[in-house]
């Protein structure tokens, strides 16, 4: 019990942090590293139509490559959350990093559709891998009050990767045949960040105390403190903050997969997969289809890679839109109201072909999608104790990449079945469901410490407060 105090009060050091230098300076380690990982995520989505053409890709043919991906993505979520709450966030993050950037250079050297695939399934492993992990160690480090905002900082910077690869893809696919490969090569400009993520991000304390390392826990958050210009207290022993829950009894020291479907943690797991699932699914069958749609309704490439650059160069902004909202409105409400939006907008997107309307309502799409995942990311990871929290986050964020294996496939089969506006119905509808489950079964975490929202005897009866 004295070592479960002893890491509460760990926590509450950091959340009483002023926001400095070493916050900033792990904002932007991981966000680079995101962004370059975005930029080979989406790069595909713009290379597909000049793929089609020079190799006789049909729709299914792009669909597969599309999907298999998915499935990289679902073991390195996993496995990477696994791995982080067994050996250590920043050992985690540095394996797969090494294994994304080896794998985007194999990329750029495919010469068939099955060779493209091995090489973007390994890419979408490493590349997973590492995202589900930043995302747990900046909520770790991050105080209360701001966990949400220096998560969207992260986003907002992360998400340039894709009008990156929209814009790469429109001014280098359509002038060489080779083009594409410049593309997928963008992605290797993550090695700079991964150089940083190695010289600046420690091994999250939160997560040392959780194994018990008590005394190096203490020395990295006296350090950080030191960085933050605040003097570190004689020992260690602040006043105890509420306590991150233990492993359940009897079992053993490292996290596991049962402990989310079967513990007292079941269902905070099914509501974060949930909200994981239906939105990614749609965010990601709307960019990743949205050019070759286009393209189908009769666009020529040049047109439809010009709509699809632009649309893409406002999911950037939707993360700046959700800064003053999300560390002081409740993020489950938030997160519903987003969805009515974003539904309501694709049933627009759907219905409208002028390329006037197509740009205007598909930049809302796109900046609505990308409020949303801020909220995602951070709410997936504070409801989750220490000791499962990567696990957690990361296999719910892996189960919606397994989903996605098959959405390519099911878009195509509406596309082919029902027409260009029942995809966007469908993915309308899928936008709804994530927030209305938040709403009706989340935990509230907005402003609460990680070990107050992980507390499931202890409600928060106070009123959130808010940012100045």
């Amino acid at each position: 019990m004295a070592a479960t105090v002893e890491a509460a009060a760990l926590g509450n050091r950091l959340d009483r942090l002023p926001l400095s230098s070493f916050h900033r300076r792990l904002v932007i380690a991981l966000a680079g590293m995101i962004l370059f990982e975005w930029v080979e995520t989406y790069a595909f989505a713009f290379v597909a139509p000049a793929l089609r053409d020079q190799w006789g890709l049909s729709l299914t043919g792009i669909a597969v490559v599309a999907g298999v991906g998915q499935l990289g993505a679902f073991t390195g979520g996993v496995l990477g959350g696994y791995l982080a709450d067994r050996i250590g966030r920043r050992r985690t993050m540095l394996g797969f990093v090494t294994v994304y950037c080896a794998a985007t250079a194999l990329c750029v050297f495919v010469q068939s559709p099955w060779q493209l695939i091995v090489a973007r399934c390994a890419a979408h492993f490493g590349a997973q891998g590492m995202a589900v992990v930043a995302i747990v160690v900046l909520t770790e480090f991050v105080p209360a009050a701001a966990r949400g905002r220096l998560q969207t900082y992260k986003v907002a910077v992360g998400s340039l990767g894709i009008p990156i690869a929209a814009w790469a893809g429109y001014f280098l696919v359509p002038q060489w045949t080779w083009g594409w490969r410049i593309v997928f090569g963008l992605g290797l400009f993550g090695i700079v960040f991964a150089w940083l993520i190695r010289r600046w991000v420690p091994e999250s304390p939160r997560w040392l105390a959780s194994r018990g390392e008590l005394a190096r826990a203490d020395e990295i958050v006296r350090s950080v403190e030191r960085q933050c210009g605040v003097e570190p207290p004689a020992a260690s022993g602040a006043a105890p903050a509420p306590q991150d829950r233990a492993a359940p009894a009897g079992a053993p020291g490292h996290p596991r997969i049962a402990e989310l479907m079967a513990g007292p943690d079941r269902r905070r797991f099914l509501v974060v997969s949930a909200m994981w699932v239906t939105g990614l699914l749609a965010y990601s069958a709307y960019n990743t289809w949205t050019p070759t749609l286009l393209s189908e309704t009769g666009l020529e490439l040049d047109d439809s890679l010009l709509l699809s650059a632009v649309l893409a160069t406002a999911a950037p902004l939707g993360a700046l839109v959700a800064l003053p909202l999300i560390d002081r409105w409740d993020r489950r409400r938030t997160q519903l109201a987003l969805g009515v939006l974003t539904a309501a907008t694709l049933l627009l997107f759907g219905l409208v072909r002028a390329p006037a309307a197509v740009l205007v309502m598909g930049c809302l799409v796109s900046l609505l999608f990308q409020m949303a995942v801020p909220f995602l990311q951070v709410y997936s990871a504070e409801i989750f104790p220490t000791r499962i929290r990567a696990l957690g986050s990361g296999t719910a964020n892996a189960l919606s990449r397994i989903c996605n294996f098959a959405a390519p496939l099911m878009v195509a089969a509406v596309f082919n079945g029902l027409g260009y506006t029942a995809v966007f119905t469908f993915l309308a509808a899928l936008s709804v469901v994530g927030g209305c489950v938040a709403a009706v079964f989340g935990p509230r975490t907005t402003g609460v410490s990680l070990e107050a929202a992980t507390a499931p005897d202890k409600p928060r009866t106070t009123e959130e407060p808010a940012l100045p």
